[in-house]
């Protein structure tokens, strides 16, 4: 009986990812166990296969030959495979979500995440990570757009949501989410959920139609 080469499998499909994406041990599950992962892991890196961000965090190395060193992975791409090793359900909130959205140029000084998880905190080559704990509607059971979307509204405020706001989130959501959208986030904030049909647009015409 040929025995499963699992290093060569956690290296081929590590291989075929995009540089500069992030890995946890629970993405390679499906393969072998997570204490096996983490040594095979452990060896890729040793061979500087792959680069290390945190403890059990790795990630494929992106070189960048105009600064001629390597890129660090962008904080997003970490919060998110911390969230997957632990199973845990986070939304970006605060300046992270205004970010991500395009609605602020400024970098966060601390990467916000809410979540169905711990309160914790990570922090690598300068870049802070926090996870804080919420049982909020706004982010239970919704698709994933519609939560960032509700969080990046309730960063702002509801003076500070004005039309070119509106004009911006409608144009980056897609006919489908909008669809979605006005259908999961009846149960938010009145003034987030007003806000939403405006920015929902078209899609909110053809629902009250199809009702």
């Amino acid at each position: 009986m040929v025995r499963p080469n699992y290093l060569n499998e956690i290296k081929n499909r590590i291989s075929a990812s995009e540089n500069g994406s992030v890995f946890v041990a629970s993405d390679f599950a499906d393969i072998t166990d997570k204490k096996t992962v983490s040594v095979e892991l452990t060896r890729l890196e040793n061979d500087r296969f792959i680069k290390r961000v945190l403890r059990g965090v790795y990630y494929k190395p992106q070189y960048n030959d105009f600064l001629k060193e390597y890129l660090v992975p962008a904080p997003d791409n970490v919060a998110h495979a911390i969230a997957r090793n632990f199973g845990w359900r986070i939304i970006p909130c605060g300046d992270t979500a205004l970010n991500l959205l395009t609605l602020s140029t400024q970098v966060p000084a601390v990467w916000l995440y809410v979540s169905d998880g711990a309160y914790k905190e990570y922090s690598y080559d300068n870049t802070i990570i926090r996870f804080k704990r919420t049982t909020n509607k706004d982010i239970s059971g919704l698709f994933y757009k519609t939560a960032l979307t509700v969080q990046a509204l309730k960063a702002l405020g509801k003076d500070k949501t004005d039309e070119t706001v509106i004009r911006k989130l409608r144009n980056l959501l897609s006919a489908e989410e909008k669809t979605t959208m006005l259908q999961e986030a009846k149960s938010v904030t009145s003034w987030v959920y007003e806000y939403i049909k405006e920015i929902c647009g078209d899609q909110n015409e053809k629902h009250r139609k199809n009702q």
